[in-house]
C-alpha cells in the first residue's frame, strides 16, 4: 500500500462529478449554497444549463432532486451532511425514499473532520438515520480516490443514495484498488483481530496495525466503505479466522457502522468486539485533529480498542 499525497475526499466527488458530466447527459447537479465547499465549481463552469442552485433551502433542493428523477435525469444533490440528513429527513423519507427515486444526496463535511464550525454544523448521527431508510444505500469512502470511484460507481446504480465524504487533507492510499458497491475490501490481512473500518477511521486502523505488527500482533484491517448493503459474507469470513472485532467510525456508537457489525454477529456468529466510535456526545469547535484525538478516533484510540479485545 503507498501512499500517493493527501487531498480531501470532497475533491474526490467534485473531480468525478465533472467526470460524470463529460460522460452521462443525465447527470445533473443541485447544491444548497455552498458550491465551493462541495467542490462543485468545475461541473457548474462547463454545464451551468444542468445546474440548480437552490439556496439555503435544503429541503425544497430534495424535491426539487425528486422531481427531476422523475423525469428520467440522475440528479447528484449538495449540501453539508448535517444539513442533508437531520434538517431534511421527512422529505427524503417521504420524497425519495418511499418511492425509490434515483436521487444521490451528497453529503460533505461529515463528522467532527469539519471542524472549527462546531457542533451546529458537524453530525454524527448520520450513517444510522440514512441506514435505516428502506432502499436506501449508505457509502462512506475512505480516502480521495475511494470517494472519486464511488462517485461514479453511484450514477450507475439505480435508487437513492447517501454518499459522505469530508473536509480535511487526507492520505490517498487506495489508488490502484476497485471500487464495487456493497463490496469489502481488504486493505491488511492479519491472524488476531479482525478491523472493520469505515471513512477516515480507515487510515487510523492500518496506522494502529503497523504499531501493533512491531509488538507482535497480527490484524486484519477491512475497509467497509458500503455500510448498506452490508458485506456479510466478507465480514463472516475474517471474524471466523480471527474471533476477535474492532469497528472504527467518525460517527456515534448508536446506530453505525458498529450497530450493524453486531447485528449481524449476534444473529450468525456471536464474538467479542469493541467499537472505536463516538460515545453519546455531540462535537465542538477544535481543529480536525483535535477533535479526533478528544473523542476518541485517533490511531492510539484504535491501538487501545484492540488490546482490549485481545485481553
Amino acid at each position: 500500500m503507498t501512499v500517493t499525497g493527501n487531498k480531501d475526499t470532497r475533491s474526490g466527488f467534485g473531480d468525478a462529478l465533472l467526470e460524470l458530466g463529460r460522460s452521462n447527459p443525465d447527470v445533473v447537479a443541485l447544491c444548497a449554497d455552498l458550491l465551493g465547499s462541495l467542490k462543485m465549481n468545475a461541473f457548474v463552469k462547463e454545464f451551468p444549463e444542468r445546474f440548480v442552485q437552490l439556496g439555503i433551502a435544503e429541503a425544497n433542493m430534495m424535491g426539487v432532486a425528486a422531481g427531476l428523477a422523475t423525469a428520467g435525469k440522475i440528479p447528484f444533490a449538495g449540501t453539508f451532511a448535517n444539513f442533508a440528513t437531520g434538517r431534511v429527513y421527512d422529505q427524503i423519507r417521504q420524497s425519495i425514499a418511499y418511492s425509490h427515486k434515483n436521487v444521490k444526496i451528497c453529503a460533505s463535511h461529515a463528522g467532527v473532520t469539519l471542524g472549527e464550525d462546531g457542533a451546529t454544523h458537524q453530525i454524527l448521527e448520520d450513517i444510522g438515520m440514512m441506514k435505516m431508510l428502506p432502499g436506501m444505500t449508505v457509502i462512506n469512502p475512505c480516502d480521495y480516490e475511494q470517494t472519486r470511484l464511488a462517485t461514479l460507481a453511484v450514477a450507475e446504480h439505480y435508487g437513492p443514495v447517501y454518499l459522505r465524504f469530508g473536509r480535511p487533507a487526507w492520505p490517498i492510499f487506495t489508488e490502484g484498488m476497485k471500487f464495487e458497491i456493497g463490496k469489502a475490501l481488504m486493505m491488511k490481512e492479519g491472524t488476531d483481530v479482525s478491523v472493520f473500518a469505515t471513512g477516515h477511521l480507515v487510515w487510523n486502523a492500518l496506522e494502529a496495525a503497523k504499531i501493533l505488527a512491531a509488538e507482535g500482533i497480527s490484524c486484519e484491517v477491512i475497509n467497509i466503505h458500503t455500510i448498506k448493503p452490508l458485506d456479510n459474507e466478507a465480514i463472516l469470513e475474517s471474524v471466523r479466522k480471527t474471533g476477535k472485532v474492532v469497528t472504527a467510525e467518525e460517527h456515534q456508537r448508536n446506530g453505525g457502522l458498529g450497530d450493524s457489525i453486531a447485528q449481524l454477529l449476534a444473529m450468525k456468529m456471536p464474538t467479542r468486539m469493541e467499537y472505536v466510535a463516538v460515545n453519546d456526545k455531540f462535537g465542538e469547535s477544535g481543529t480536525p485533529m483535535q477533535l479526533m484525538e478528544k473523542y476518541g478516533l485517533g490511531v492510539q484510540d484504535v491501538v487501545a480498542a484492540i488490546k482490549r479485545v485481545l485481553s
